[in-house]
């Protein structure tokens, strides 16, 4: 889980960011500077990190919701707006999405989308900190987060809360990059994480130093196992993992009972 540790010579506590040992409340600002400094590249980056693949993991991911025309749907992270593009056909006018981001320029960058594509009205954008979601209990019918837990500072909380705006029988869905479960996959992965991904950002959003920092992001974030007990601590039930291509990314469920 989000390692938050308090030393026993100062008072402020620290947590990483990457690899490197931050105070805690400065990691969000810094994980901020990150995404605003590739919001405009994101959606790029990400179809040539993953070769396209990302696409089909994020429909698989919508296909599996169980999401219904007039539901309430929190996407958390959703930032670009990708994940609410994937959403909005099956929740139809009846219903409504809110993209949720704490990082204004990338909830540009998906509110333009939306209104290009004609859907915003049917999707709002909201900026916000996951861990203190500003909704009453029992909001929604179904929270989203994909590729976004990995940078808030306090997992624990914001898997709290997150429980907290579900309605009962709501579902959490968290897809998220984690351990690679094939040895030879996992050798090949961590060469492409740390030597090739970092050049592509260079190459192609002229930041390799954000890119550096993604890369240690998903391998300082909690294995498979790990993150089902914080749901399950955080009071969710019905928990389950799915692993896709071999571990490279993961859907964690669970339901609010």
């Amino acid at each position: 889980m989000t390692e938050i540790v308090k030393t026993s010579t100062q008072s402020e506590e620290t947590t990483h960011f990457g690899y490197k040992t931050v105070a805690t409340d400065e990691k969000q600002k810094m994980v901020g500077e990150v995404f605003s400094s590739v919001a405009a590249k994101y959606d790029i980056m990400n179809d040539f990190m993953s070769m396209g693949v990302h696409r089909l993991w994020k429909r698989h991911f919508i296909l599996t919701s169980g999401v219904e025309a007039g539901d309430q749907v929190l996407d958390l992270a959703g930032g670009t707006g990708d994940i609410a593009k994937l959403l909005a056909p099956k929740v139809t006018q009846s219903g409504h999405i809110i993209v949720g981001d704490i990082n204004q320029e990338m909830l540009d960058v998906g509110k333009q989308r939306m209104i290009d594509s004609g859907l915003f009205g049917l999707v709002s954008t909201q900026q916000m900190n996951a861990e203190e979601l500003p909704f009453e209990e029992d909001t929604f019918d179904l929270i989203t987060m994909a590729f976004g837990l990995r940078n808030v500072t306090d997992q624990q909380k914001a898997l709290n809360d997150m429980h907290r705006v579900l309605k009962p029988g709501g579902k959490l869905m968290v897809l998220e990059f984690t351990q690679v479960n094939l040895k030879f996959l996992a050798k090949i992965y961590d060469f492409y994480s740390f030597k090739i991904l970092p050049e592509i950002g260079q190459i192609v959003a002229k930041d390799r130093d954000s890119y550096q920092y993604l890369a240690e992001s998903i391998r300082k974030h909690p294995n498979q196992q790990t993150l089902k007990t914080m749901l399950e601590k955080a009071g969710f039930e019905l928990c389950k993992v799915e692993n896709l291509s071999g571990g490279i990314v993961a859907i964690h469920t669970g339901y609010k009972t």
